[in-house]
């Protein structure tokens, strides 16, 4: 798909070979099912817990910090099938690669990102993994809309390359990798085998930094990928400037420039900026009466950006889809979107 200037911007199969079978996106991530609840200043620290952060805990901290909190909404997550499920949502094609074991909780996320209308077949159950049982993401939101997570990984942390479906990956035009499942070493090899997949079928490769924390403990693996693996890169300020080691934005974003990628930052509301071969383009926010959660706001501005890539879009229609997608999620609590993408897209003159 050609930019401005006559230049790929993303990859994909073929498109005559077989294009029932090709799929816009097809995530590589955690499979998740979203505990929110409210919570206080008072509730993080009793708790221990840094407001802001993503802290992953095992099975018992997890239970012991969902007894510390009360009204709590179970809901399917996970980062990357959450930017899925916004594909899905404006009228993509999408495909999911997470584990899940047959407990309640993975029946809440198969069917939810399937009813998103998301590709999913669920990796088959190991001896054991029922002592495992499924991720969750325990996701405590303070009255100034700020989230703090505490994520028992689960079965997420059972993935290893042979789980990964080459032919499910073969088929997508954009493989989207999740840097939370950095954290992981079977996992990363996972990925990996991915990456190679994706290019061998002529797929670009996209990656999301996840979290600032994410960043500091695997920046010299995530710079290995900017420079030899990645066509696409997610991230926010902080991310960013993290992972170049920069002073500031501006020089982040200048490092950014050098690596010759396709790169999407956000900057919460001062929207975000795209840089590209040929320069960076800054996209104003869209507009959001109230915050209320800003859970998933990254997910969903990668699903918008990703759409508006995979069907045409130049790097700031691109943008400006992400930051629409981004302003729905946060304006209620859940990090899936509770509109039609696909029709406020086209309200706003974007489709």
């Amino acid at each position: 798909m050609p930019d401005p200037a006559g230049q790929a911007l993303v990859r994909g199969p073929d498109p005559q070979a077989n294009v029932a079978e090709v799929l816009d996106v097809v995530a590589v991530g955690s499979a998740l099912v979203d505990v929110i609840v409210r919570a206080t200043e008072d509730d993080l620290s009793s708790l221990g817990l840094i407001k802001g952060s993503m802290s992953l805990v095992d099975r018992a901290r997890a239970e012991a910090i969902g007894t510390g909190v009360q009204g709590s909404v179970e809901r399917s997550g996970g980062s990357a099938a959450n930017t899925v499920a916004g594909v899905a949502s404006l009228g993509g094609s999408a495909g999911f690669v997470g584990k899940v074991v047959g407990d309640r909780l993975g029946e809440v996320f198969a069917k939810e990102i399937r009813a998103s209308g998301v590709t999913f077949e669920p990796i088959g159950d190991r001896p054991g993994d029922e002592r495992v049982g499924t991720g969750r993401c325990l996701v405590l939101v303070t009255e100034d809309a700020e989230r703090t997570m505490a994520t028992y990984l689960g079965a997420s942390t059972t993935i290893e390359p042979a789980d990964v479906p080459l032919d499910l990956v073969a088929r997508s035009q954009v493989v989207y990798l999740e840097g939370y499942l950095w954290d992981l070493p079977p996992a990363i090899e996972a990925m990996r085998r991915a990456i190679e997949a994706g290019h061998e079928g002529g797929a670009s490769v996209a990656l999301s930094l996840s979290d600032p924390f994410c960043v500091q403990r695997h920046q010299h693996e995530f710079l290995e990928l900017v420079h030899h693996d990645l066509d696409i890169l997610f991230a926010n300020e902080e991310e960013l400037v993290g992972l170049f080691g920069a002073s500031g934005f501006d020089a982040a974003l200048g490092s950014a420039e050098e690596t010759g990628l396709l790169v999407a930052a956000t900057r919460g509301p001062k929207g975000s900026v795209v840089t590209t071969p040929h320069g960076s383009v800054a996209v104003e926010a869209q507009p959001v009466e109230r915050v209320l959660d800003t859970t998933g706001a990254g997910d969903l501005y990668a699903a918008g950006f990703l759409y508006g890539l995979t069907h045409g879009a130049d790097p700031a229609r691109c943008a400006a889809l992400g930051g629409l997608c981004a302003a729905e999620v946060i304006s209620h609590f859940g990090a899936r979107p509770e509109e039609d993408l696909r029709a406020l897209a086209a309200a706003r003159g974007l489709l």
